[in-house]
């Protein structure tokens, strides 16, 4: 079964036709049941230890064609088997899918960590890399060599057989800690009950989804759709306090000892591995090099963007204070509701005004043809394609670059509304990898926008189409950056604290009035967003930069803190209101336990400043493209060739100078935080 796993794929890859879901043997999901996903799990594992096998097999030298490439095959099967279990744990419509998936991803995680352990292989690598071939190989060939051998070291391949195993089983522990931790967000939803009166001043669509029941009581959840309306526009303070601390206590206190289990373990990884904590181990292969630079990158963004936030937080106090003086100190639970009215009565913006000219089909519709344009792509609706559950979207996406062949490019998957079950935040991530000639990417959004419900037009605030545009981003590097030989050089395999650029870039397009006014129309008239609101929605925008930053550091500071030091000192409550109160003007709210839920201490672990580095590299490139015609100018198709098609095949920070001419630097973000938007 495993040798045949990928001869097939690349046969359903080069047809049109889409093969019979029983004999699919790319997509984890097509059998619907936990033992068919295992079945298929299997065989990808097979193939992977087929591969290595054949590495261990070879008498004579070592070439790029018996080491790098069969290499590449497993770790190719590994991640394709990896990708599809977590999807399906995050999303899969029953717990028995749910549990398998979470079971198996456990599995080929264990997998992964042999294979980074495996001395053998390791070997035969450095062999292949002091050959006269790996000396004259393409440059992203040798770039993937000498990536791949840093990754080794940094396993601790190197290290003797006790320590070897002592580093699998930390590992282990970690991913299914890391599981649990994610699975208790996602089975944690809870319920706010209130009556209708509580509900003044949010939608009336809103309302009209939230009627009461026959005891009088309106039930609410804690999934997104609920929560973000809640704390931007009613204008009760008790059902938003409540509603914060619902959200913040859903994995509380399951959470505590699990994350507390987690840090330990990790600490116990790094030192093993010769590192001082955790965080010191996390940025040694990435773009920021060392905790010390790290350190001085948020010290030098706080002493940027702490003035800015200060003069937002003078004036929105001052006019809080004024309007309705019981209402002060302002708390956490009171932080969306207050900048919400702060910009209604200063821009004369409100953001319910926007709504209406943001239903989910024609923001999807949207945001596909702006991204066509810019990167001169099309996409297909894919049909009779199996999917792991009701509504999720698929697309082919082509290439429609002038010149170029018309060629299938990928395909991607749009998982967009909430379910019982599913994972309840906002991500992008791999199917499959790609690799040139034989297998396209596939990549996949899990979201939760409003809407996915008959008669729901799914109305979007505005901040829910900038995080589309932001997840859109992650899959167009996807795609592109597919397109290479080497199947563990796609667009996710860049540095992780360069992954976040691309998307955060795609971001400041929602700011452009010719993008915006190509899709927002009112879902009942037609009409074209007015390009008067859209002046009152950039400038009402602009204000609360300062902060928004000051709250990312917030974040970034935390994951930091919890992994710099010994785990078994830290109140991780405490910890996180004293960062709280260190970056935030809003009094945390002492019965909220959010770190219980912040999902990135998993997925970023100490390194959430990505988003921060990210965030100034983004708005960098930005300001490479022309303001009057983005989509059109010659910029798009030079960041397309750039930066996302390159994939990993190349350093990041050379990503970053091959488009800028120069590294990044905070200029641009300075002006992004200051910049006022004129009528």
């Amino acid at each position: 079964m495993a040798k045949s796993l990928i001869a097939s794929a690349a046969l359903l890859l080069a047809s049109t036709a889409h093969a019979a879901p029983a004999v699919d043997p790319l997509h984890g999901w097509v059998s619907g049941t936990p033992e068919g996903l295992k079945g298929w799990t299997q065989g990808w594992l097979d193939e992977e230890k087929a591969a290595i096998a054949a590495i261990k097999a070879v008498k004579g030298e070592r070439t790029i064609a018996n080491t790098l490439e069969p290499f590449d095959r497993a770790q190719n099967a590994l991640t394709i088997a990896s990708s599809q279990t977590g999807v399906l744990y995050q999303v899969a419509d029953t717990a028995p899918m749910r549990d398998a998936g979470q079971a198996l991803a456990q599995l080929v995680s264990t997998a992964n960590t042999q294979l980074n352990l495996d001395r053998e292989v390791y070997d035969a690598l450095i062999a292949l890399a002091a050959t006269p071939e790996a000396r004259a190989a393409d440059p992203a060939t040798r770039h993937y060599l000498e990536r791949t051998l840093l990754e080794y070291r940094l396993a601790g391949v190197d290290r003797d057989a006790a320590v070897r195993a002592k580093i699998q089983q930390l590992q282990d522990k970690i991913t299914a800690l890391g599981l649990t931790f994610g699975r208790n967000v996602q089975d944690g939803t809870q319920k706010v009950q209130t009556s209708a009166g509580h509900l003044a001043g949010l939608p009336a669509d809103y309302i009209a989804r939230h009627q009461p029941g026959p005891d009088g009581v309106v039930t609410l959840t804690t999934e997104q759709p609920d929560v973000a309306p809640v704390l931007k526009f009613a204008s009760d303070a008790g059902l938003r306090r409540q509603m914060v601390l619902a959200y913040g206590n859903r994995a509380y206190p399951a959470n505590q000892q699990v994350l507390k289990d987690l840090l330990i373990a990790r600490q116990e990884l790094a030192t093993t591995l010769g590192f001082a904590s955790w965080a010191d181990f996390a940025v040694a292969d990435q773009m920021m090099g060392s905790t010390k630079a790290l350190h001085q990158f948020l010290e030098q963004l706080d002493a940027v963007s702490r003035p800015i936030a200060a003069r937002e937080m003078e004036a929105l106090n001052a006019f809080a204070a004024k309007t309705d003086p019981a209402a002060m100190p302002l708390t956490e639970a009171d932080a969306s509701y207050w900048l919400e009215q702060y910009r209604r009565a200063h821009f004369d913006f409100n953001s319910q005004s926007a709504r209406p000219y943001f239903p989910y089909a024609q923001v999807e519709a949207g945001i596909l043809d702006v991204a066509a344009r810019l990167f001169h792509l099309r996409f297909v609706p894919a049909k009779d394609v199996v999917v792991w559950g009701p509504g999720v979207a698929a697309f082919d996406v082509y290439d429609a670059q002038a010149g170029g062949k018309g060629q299938k490019l990928g395909r991607i998957f749009l998982d967009m509304h909430p379910r019982e079950g599913k994972d309840k935040w906002f991500s992008a991530g791999t199917i499959t990898p790609g690799i040139a000639g034989r297998q396209l990417p596939e990549g996949l959004l899990i979201c939760n926008f409003p809407g996915g419900m008959a008669g729901d037009p799914g109305l979007m605030e505005y901040g829910d189409v900038v995080t589309f545009f932001h997840e859109f981003g992650h899959l167009m590097h996807h795609i592109l950056g597919g397109q290479g030989r080497w199947s563990g050089q796609g667009g996710f395999n860049v540095e992780g604290d360069f992954v976040e650029a691309p998307s955060q870039m795609l971001e400041e397009l929602f700011h452009n009035p010719a993008v915006l006014q190509s899709f927002a129309k009112h879902y009942q008239t037609g009409e074209v967003l007015p390009a008067a609101m859209i002046t009152k929605m950039n400038r009402a925008d602009a204000y609360g930069r300062g902060y928004w930053m000051q709250r990312q550091l917030q974040f970034a500071s935390y994951s930091l803190d919890v992994h710099d030091r010994p785990p078994e000192q830290i109140d991780l409550q405490r910890l996180y209101q004293d960062d709280q109160r260190r970056f935030s003007p809003f009094v945390p709210l002492a019965d909220a336990h959010s770190f219980a839920s912040f999902t990135h201490l998993t997925a970023y672990a100490s390194n959430y400043y990505t988003y921060l580095l990210d965030k100034v590299i983004a708005v960098d490139f930005y300001e490479q493209f022309d303001a009057a015609d983005p989509l059109g100018g010659p910029a798009a198709l030079r960041y397309r060739h750039k930066v996302l098609e390159p994939g990993a095949s190349v350093p990041a920070s050379d990503l970053v100078k091959g488009f800028l001419g120069r590294p990044q630097n905070v200029d641009a973000l300075s002006r992004w935080m200051k910049v006022q938007f004129i009528p």
